[in-house]
């Protein structure tokens, strides 16, 4: 049994090195096609349907980088871009987004109750689990399971992909299923209250 549980210990450290093996700096040379629209560092994107990439996480980064070289996730204007990157600088690039500074927006005062009720409390009546349990209480996301961090997060981005798991248009990836479950229970106005407060949490 010592065995086994040293085993688990051992592939989940080895795990972790894997996926924090980004350069960032190596990183940064490779951003600057990014920055086109998602802003310098990822942290200011030309339009709030677009997401800002600061901070996100460096696992959940390389994953969706790689969901999108492999059209595994399409996202039409992104078609192409990673074609020539190997997978080093996949994980160069989603180290650097990772180091950078996430800004935090403003949630709608008028929807900041029921977003803080969704987000940490989520909705028995419905079965919406607590965005808290696997986004973290103050937004920052879980690094070792690849959730991504939601604070400071555009309202409007955050919106469009809950809507996107909700009709099954976004299931690439591990926790896209999950992700799913959890959308095709949520209603409109839930989505607007929770995207907005996960905008203004920090």
């Amino acid at each position: 049994m010592k065995k086994l549980i040293a085993g688990v210990v051992l592939g989940v450290g080895l795990t972790a090195i894997a996926h924090g093996a980004g350069n960032p700096e190596a990183g940064e040379a490779n951003a600057q096609v990014c920055a086109g629209c998602h802003g310098a560092g990822g942290a200011e994107p030309i339009a709030p349907n677009y997401p800002k990439l600061s901070g996100l996480g460096e696992k959940y980064l390389h994953q969706q980088l790689v969901l999108i070289k492999e059209q595994e996730r399409m996202i039409p204007s992104m078609t192409g871009l990673l074609n020539n990157n190997s997978d080093q600088d996949l994980q160069d690039l989603a180290a650097y987004f990772d180091s950078q500074s996430m800004p935090i927006g403003q949630a709608d005062p008028d929807l900041v109750d029921q977003g803080e009720a969704l987000y940490r409390g989520g909705n028995m009546a419905s079965g919406v689990p607590a965005c808290a349990g696997c986004h973290s209480p103050d937004g920052s996301g879980i690094e070792a399971a690849g959730y991504p961090r939601l604070s400071g997060q555009s309202a409007e981005y955050v919106a469009a992909q809950l809507k996107a798991y909700r009709v099954g248009e976004r299931d690439a990836g591990q926790n896209a299923s999950i992700m799913m479950d959890v959308a095709a229970k949520l209603t409109d106005q839930e989505i607007e209250a929770v995207s907005s407060y996960a905008s203004g949490l920090n």
